[in-house]
């Protein structure tokens, strides 16, 4: 009886559990050349089980990267259905980037996404996660962003997936499909560890599961595994949902 109790109690926690996708350094990541029709081709792929299955996402993206054709990407997010957030322009590092030169490259960040949605993005998102080395910083950033109609989105299950991406890309580049192959597996292995110990953790620090909030990159390791990744979080129990439900708390 104690053991079916439990196991009642176990299952109920494992199905409740939420996970907002989140996807940086749109167009790409940094694990390609910057090649359009590359690009256009990985877009493609990452997006299609998306929109396909209506799962909802959202896309942080970096405009002055691949200045040619990042219009025509962003604009192939927004038509799978996904939303679109401010990453900066050019990806700086606040913790030595000026105050003044970082709010520009804010403003500078969201021209294209406010022509192509008729309004600003709602959630921006620091480069490396970096939100003030110190006090004064974080507040005047924090002050502008308010100013500007912009909410922060926070990072729960944080990873290295672009590490494994940059070694993957290699061994493509290198017909070397055997090494892509095991990179592949030891990255869905590698994910799935992050939702275990982000799980865990969750439950050390607040004494419940939190909603989860995952950050991985626009590359082609994640184009070419995003199926396998959301069977992954539907198995370990996880709706999708949208940043802002993941936001709302729990």
């Amino acid at each position: 009886m104690r053991l079916t109790i439990a196991l009642l109690l176990a299952t109920s926690a494992f199905a409740g559990r939420e996970v907002a996708i989140t996807i940086d350094d749109l167009p790409r990541g940094g694990d390609g050349e910057p090649n359009l029709e590359a690009m256009k081709l990985m877009t493609t792929k990452l997006l299609q089980p998306f929109a396909a299955g209506k799962i909802p996402l959202i896309g942080f993206a970096n405009e002055c990267h691949f200045s040619d054709g990042v219009k025509e990407i962003l604009a192939m997010w927004k038509a799978a259905g996904a939303e679109l957030g401010n990453h900066t322009c050019s990806h700086p590092d606040l913790n030595t980037t000026p105050v003044e030169k970082y709010k520009a490259d804010i403003e500078k960040g969201e021209k294209l996404m406010a022509e192509l949605l008729g309004h600003r993005p709602r959630y921006f998102r620091h480069p490396f996660l970096h939100a003030g080395k110190d006090a004064e910083t974080k507040r005047a950033i924090n002050d502008f962003l308010k100013r500007r109609g912009y909410s922060v989105a926070p990072v729960t299950l944080d990873n290295s997936d672009y590490l494994f991406a940059k070694a993957y890309m290699s061994a493509l580049q290198g017909s070397d499909g055997e090494t892509a192959t095991k990179i592949r597996e030891a990255y869905l292995s590698y994910m799935e560890s992050i939702f275990e110990f982000f799980e865990k953790r969750s439950i050390e620090v607040t004494g419940h599961e939190i909603r989860q909030t995952l950050l991985i990159h626009a590359n082609q390791l994640n184009a070419d595994t995003i199926p396998q990744l959301i069977e992954m979080m539907k198995r370990r129990g996880y709706r999708i949902v949208t940043l802002g439900r993941a936001l709302a708390g729990c």
